[in-house]
């Protein structure tokens, strides 16, 4: 394996998958390269979440190949697929917590699931990845008694207990307060650096996901309609890019699903008769 970062530790290509009739990905191609955050963006319901499910093995793609670490994931054995998924950390949306297990036993989870440490071991490791994300005096609480941003924490020290080369994040900032969103954007930036980790964050927060971004890739109608450094992609030509970076209400993304026309939902409205 190349330790000097030139090469990616997923490299996706030509890849098209589908939900039965509907193509969610069509022929897309991309890479994530070693220890740098990438962003994928694009309006909902564009396939975000479903290249982490590919890259996780959770969903296997039809046509094309998903390499992680040089291996394709869709030729995996499940023994196989087991290892590469201890090498990634995910934080789900909204943190996905054990709510009947407090902190510190929601991150020693993945420890005692996929080790044969200590129980002393387990615990310095604990701390260590709560002090991490700044809540080592939190352990004993349960998730109902911390707020959103705290939990979204302890769901990063879970991500990370293992200490992963690749962490990939769901909605991150969703639901969270302008400060908590602030705390949590920096985090992961931080974490990333410090701990040499490769991230892939899924999010719609333009303002933080950029400034902390190396790679931005904006997916729509199931292709890539951007990918680069983040000052390119905010001032790319592309109508679909502009649409999306500025928030437009008009442009090649359509409020109205397609369907029926009024129409053929409604029949012929009579005209009235006029005098």
């Amino acid at each position: 394996m190349d330790t000097n970062g030139s090469d990616p530790i997923v490299d996706i290509r030509h890849l098209s998958f589908g939900y039965g009739e509907r193509l969610v990905l069509d022929d897309i191609s991309l890479s994530v390269p070693r220890g740098k955050v990438t962003a994928l963006m694009g309006a909902s319901g564009g396939g975000k979440t479903t290249v982490l499910r590919l890259i996780g093995g959770q969903q296997r793609a039809q046509r094309g190949e998903l390499l992680v670490n040089g291996a394709d994931v869709a030729k995996m054995d499940p023994a196989a697929l087991y290892a590469a998924r201890r090498r990634m950390g995910v934080l789900f949306q909204f943190g996905a917590l054990f709510t009947d297990l407090n902190v510190f036993e929601n991150v020693a989870f993945p420890l005692r699931e996929h080790t044969d440490l200590s129980e002393p071991l387990i615990r310095d490791i604990v701390l260590m990845k709560l002090g991490a994300v700044g809540l080592r005096g939190a352990r004993d609480l349960m998730p109902s008694e911390v707020s959103g941003g705290m939990a979204r924490r302890v769901a990063l020290a879970r991500a990370i207990a293992l200490d992963p080369e690749l962490v990939m994040y769901d909605e991150p900032f969703a639901g969270l307060d302008p400060i908590s969103l602030g705390t949590s954007a920096r985090l992961i930036r931080q974490l990333n650096d410090a701990m040499g980790l490769t991230s892939i964050v899924v999010s719609h927060d333009l303002d933080e996901t950029f400034r902390i971004a190396d790679q931005v890739i904006i997916l729509a109608n199931g292709k890539i309609a951007a990918q680069g450094a983040p000052g390119d992609v905010r001032h790319s030509d592309d109508p679909l890019v502009r649409q999306f970076v500025n928030a437009l209400p008009e442009g090649p993304v359509h409020f109205h699903y397609p369907g029926p026309t009024i129409e053929q939902d409604f029949g012929a409205v009579p005209r009235r008769k006029t005098r």
